[in-house]
């Protein structure tokens, strides 16, 4: 068993212990397998959290808003990246009932759903950095409480992976890893060129993406299918408002890519830059102010061509970096709405 599969060995006790959540076994996890010092990058408006705060900020309130939550994995891998880290990369959803409010996001009593992208580094043996991004906005529009525009593409609970291997990992070799690796590293370098050394036809879009594929992304930008629906419910809006934008493999930020098998991942904290310009993005008007973008993400290839890829980028930041504070306008928007808990189990008497 080498580096990569050991690490993603040492987590699936983690992973398994929010299934049927066990606060004890998670709690034991966090204690033993993550570093003194590790860095812990949360998603907006988590930030930055020590080891000892982790599971207190985070899951705590939301296992007291939704107590039935269970972890549900599609996919799982791991990896060695070029800068010689070893990152284990998951993609999933955290569902349950919502009966206690979250972040101020007023409860439906109803089974809900967040998606997460939650990505652990480790050194020998220890987690030494996570970053995770968790869909808010996702829980807010089941919640009705999204108080920014709607999503341009389809709002629906993510799938897994169509080939459904996202957690089998015996058949995936090195070869394919390098593959798909390339295949991805070779879309992001030409989608770079675009607007500064060309047209739309500069990026080559058709060489590296499936006619067929899905493109899921986070809570407010939605998902959409084949080139044309990318084009028009994410590219075209994401350009125009965002032509300078660096990252991948380009700019100053770090990003981490890895190959497992069929998949390829990025991670970085953040890793990406661009300036908010022309008509504005999502619904905030245009300020020429700078700023930086957290997105963690999965691909998943067939052949030489890109089929599936999730997407989670933290918007609740890049809102915040553009002096806009969601929160504030989701209790605006819900002031009508009495704050009170569901009884839990549903119906019963409180």
């Amino acid at each position: 068993m080498n580096i990569a599969q050991k690490n993603q060995e040492i987590i699936k006790p983690f992973l398994t212990a929010m299934y049927d959540f066990d606060e004890l076994a998670v709690r034991s996890f966090i204690e033993k397998t993550f570093s003194i010092d590790v860095k812990i990058h949360i998603c907006h408006p988590f930030g930055d959290v020590l080891k000892s705060e982790f599971y207190n900020n985070c899951y705590a309130p939301l296992v007291e808003a939704i107590p039935d939550i269970e972890r549900r994995d599609t996919i799982l891998v791991s990896g060695q990246t070029a800068g010689n880290k070893y990152w284990v990369g998951c993609c999933g959803s955290y569902v349950g009932t919502f009966v206690s409010p979250f972040l101020d996001i007023p409860p439906t009593g109803h089974l809900v759903h967040m998606r997460f992208h939650e990505f652990y580094c480790f050194v020998d043996d220890k987690i030494v950095e996570v970053q995770s991004i968790w869909d808010i906005p996702e829980l807010m529009m089941q919640a009705g409480a999204w108080p920014m525009s709607p999503s341009l593409g389809r709002e629906l609970f993510i799938p897994g992976p169509a080939s459904q291997d996202g957690l089998i990992s015996v058949n995936r070799t090195l070869n394919q890893s390098a593959n798909s690796l390339d295949v991805v590293i070779g879309m992001l370098t030409n989608l770079s060129r675009h607007p500064s050394e060309g047209g739309p036809e500069i990026m080559q879009s058709e060489k590296y993406w499936h006619p067929s594929f899905n493109w899921y992304g986070p809570a407010g930008i939605g998902s959409m299918r084949g080139l044309e629906g990318f084009r028009n419910w994410h590219q075209i809006p994401f350009l125009n408002a965002l032509p300078d934008r660096k990252g991948g493999t380009t700019g100053d930020l770090t990003c981490d890519f890895f190959g497992d098998g069929p998949y390829v991942v990025a991670t970085g904290w953040p890793n990406m830059q661009m300036t908010v310009t022309g008509d504005g993005w999502l619904g905030i008007a245009p300020s020429g102010q700078e700023i930086t973008m957290r997105s963690l993400d999965f691909w998943r290839v067939e052949g030489d061509l890109i089929r599936e890829n999730w997407v989670l980028v933290d918007l609740l930041d890049v809102y915040y970096q553009l002096g806009v504070d969601v929160f504030a306008r989701l209790r605006e928007f819900n002031k009508a709405r009495v704050p009170v808990n569901v009884s839990y189990p549903i119906g019963a008497s409180k």
